[in-house]
């Protein structure tokens, strides 16, 4: 493949991720905090490498919540790597009251070890 040819495709690749950027559904949605309220609510473990560790801090989820009460579509907008897995292991258990249409907002877990 020649270099032009080979630039050509990289160019038309960036464009097409430019453009799902733009159109993904979660990508323009508001980021404010979630109303909806919760049925069932389940607390994140925190993870043993993190508390060995002594990592704190926030882990902030943008959520689209279905008219029947489940998650149906999930960002992570903010947090630890080391922590994120364990808040989105709690949020996938997480059920919400019905409604009429989707729900948006930001869901957040704060990690800090217990004395």
């Amino acid at each position: 493949m020649s270099f032009q040819k080979l630039r050509r495709w990289a160019g038309t690749g960036l464009l097409l991720l430019a453009v799902a950027a733009v159109f993904h559904p979660v990508a323009t949605l508001a980021q404010g905090e979630l109303t909806r309220k919760t049925k069932i609510k389940v607390a994140p473990a925190y993870p043993p490498l993190a508390r060995r560790m002594n990592i704190t801090g926030t882990v902030k989820v943008l959520v689209v919540v279905s008219p029947n009460g489940n998650l149906k579509d999930t960002k992570v907008v903010g947090g630890n790597p080391l922590l994120v897995n364990a808040a989105m292991d709690a949020l996938k258990k997480w059920k919400f009251e019905a409604a009429d249409s989707d729900s948006t907002g930001t869901v957040e877990f704060k990690f800090q070890p217990q004395d």
